[in-house]
This record gives structure tokens, C-alpha cells and sequence, in this order.
């Protein structure tokens, strides 16, 4: 049984979307959206599908979307939210501005449209987390340069950061962003060196991973956090685990720290209210159940 297969016997007939990464079995989407399912006595399911990192195996993923008749679209996460895009039928425009896809909706004619929701998790979470810290107070540093970096470094910007420091393992990646997303009012993006990543943060309000480093089956981020100013908010939207290597270090510090779940949940609600056609909320009894999926 193929993993198309085991997700459509999971759903039993019932509309049904599912997480799409490689790996995906660390994934807590499956319980976000239960959750939802469940308040709103919905009948339906979502699931976890593994594909693999390559372009047919993307496009057997389109197939399947396209096919099935009772899958409503997916969400996407590492490391197919930029890859997807070219398979895809429609993307919206705050998605293409963003140039990465993390929420896959089936219109009624069998149609496939790309969305971005990432950008807006981002902020909403850090609104909860840090509703004091304000965008125009000082520089920025975000590390990583994938599909999630783009919408983080997308709405930070669009919020009014006066300077954004981006550090990428993969130099060229970063200049690539950097150069999309640097502002025409006099503001910057600057590009720093992965080996200068500790001096980066010398005067920053805001901290941001956006990279793999610290999940759940790959390396800790290495970072010496002695540059950055205590009164610093770290934010690492790494979602499994909640407490980070990276988190417990600026915890220790003294820091404001934001984990990943906030960002998960609100970027959800996307999805959902389209797969679903139900209006949904995030609250802290989902956070509750949610964080207690796989163990905090």
C-alpha cells in the first residue's frame, strides 16, 4: 500500500487534506486541524503524506490532488514549498510576491491554486508572544533563506523593520532573497556571512530561525548568543520540539522567547476556512492539545 493509498483509507470517503514534507511524520498539523475538525463537529479528516524531494514525485502529488475527488488541497512544509509552484495551476499574488506556497486549495473545477500563510502566522504569533516589540525600533536578524524565510522576511519588511540582517549557510541563496525583498524607502537588507552569524546580532531587537537547525532529527543551531541585547525577543519557528537547543540557550539568557506552535496555528487557519468552509479561531485550549501531540 503506497502512501496515496493509506491516507485515502484513512479518510474513509470524508473530504480530507493532509500535510506534504519529507520527513512529515514529526509534523503537528494532523492535530492543529483535528482539532478544529472536532470543535466544529466536522466530518472530515486531515492526514501526513511523505513525498519525496523531486519533481516527479511532485508531480504524482498533483496527480493525486487532482484525481481524488474527496481531497480538498494540502499544506506544504520542508522542502517543497518553492518546488510545488511551477506544478500548480494558479498562484495568488501575495504567494508569487512571496515566491513560495505553503497551503495547496482545490477550486470546484478541479483546479489547483497556491496560497501563503506563513507571512501572517509569523506576525500573529509574534504579536501574542512580544505585543510590545515594534518593527521600527532596531535591526533584525532571520537565519535561513528557504520557503519559510521568504514570508518572514516578506511581512517583516512589509511591517516596517529598518534593517534586516539575513544569514543563509548557502550565501547565494540569501542574496537572492535579499534582493527580492530589499526596500526602494532607504531601508536594507544586508547579507552576512554564516561563519559571522554570532556578530550579526549585535543590536538586534528581533532574532528569527527559520532553518531546519534545532528540529526534531537534524542538528542543533550552533549560535553564541553573547552579541545580542537581552532585551532581544527570539523567535524560532521550529515547531517539534517547542523548546529548541536554541530556545533553552536565550531562555537562560533571559530573552523573550516565541516557539513555533503560535506560528503553526495561525497560518492553519488558511487552510482550513477553505478546505472546510467553516471560520475558525485560534485559542489556548488548542494550543494545549496541539503542544501535547508528539510531546512538547
Amino acid at each position: 500500500m503506497t502512501a496515496y493509498d493509506a491516507l485515502v483509507a484513512e479518510a474513509r470517503g470524508r473530504p480530507f487534506a493532509a500535510i506534504v514534507g519529507w520527513p512529515v511524520e514529526h509534523s503537528r498539523s494532523p492535530a492543529l486541524h483535528g482539532f478544529w475538525l472536532r470543535q466544529h463537529g466536522i466530518d472530515g479528516h486531515y492526514g501526513r503524506l511523505p513525498v519525496e524531494p523531486n519533481r516527479q514525485a511532485l508531480q504524482a502529488l498533483v496527480a493525486f490532488l487532482k484525481s481524488t475527488p474527496n481531497v480538498r488541497g494540502c499544506n506544504l512544509t520542508l522542502p517543497h514549498k518553492i518546488e510545488i509552484m511551477p506544478l500548480l495551476d494558479r498562484i495568488d499574488p501575495a504567494a508569487a510576491r512571496i515566491g513560495a506556497v505553503n497551503t495547496v486549495v482545490k477550486q470546484p473545477d478541479g483546479t489547483l491554486e497556491g496560497r501563503n500563510s506563513d507571512g501572517q502566522g509569523f506576525l500573529a504569533a509574534l504579536k501574542d508572544g512580544a505585543p510590545d516589540w515594534q518593527a521600527a525600533r532596531g535591526p533584525v536578524v532571520v537565519l535561513g533563506a528557504g520557503g519559510a524565510a521568504r514570508a518572514v522576511v516578506a511581512s517583516l519588511i512589509d511591517a516596517g523593520v529598518p534593517e534586516l540582517r539575513l544569514v543563509n549557510r548557502t550565501q547565494a541563496t540569501a542574496v537572492t532573497l535579499g534582493m527580492a525583498f530589499t526596500p526602494t524607502d532607504g531601508r536594507r537588507i544586508a547579507i552576512e556571512r554564516w561563519d559571522d552569524r554570532a556578530a550579526a546580532l549585535d543590536g538586534a531587537t528581533l532574532l528569527v530561525n527559520t532553518t531546519s537547525l534545532g528540529m526534531k532529527g537534524q542538528p542543533p543551531l550552533d549560535l553564541d548568543l553573547a552579541k545580542l541585547p537581552r532585551t532581544a525577543v527570539v523567535d524560532d519557528i521550529v515547531s517539534t520540539p517547542l523548546e529548541t537547543p536554541l530556545l533553552a540557550a536565550a531562555r537562560a539568557r533571559g530573552h523573550r522567547c516565541i516557539d513555533g506552535l503560535g506560528m503553526l496555528l495561525h497560518q492553519g487557519r488558511l487552510g482550513f476556512e477553505a478546505w472546510f468552509g467553516v471560520k475558525v479561531a485560534v485559542s489556548a485550549e488548542q494550543r494545549r492539545a496541539v503542544a501535547t501531540d508528539l510531546g512538547a
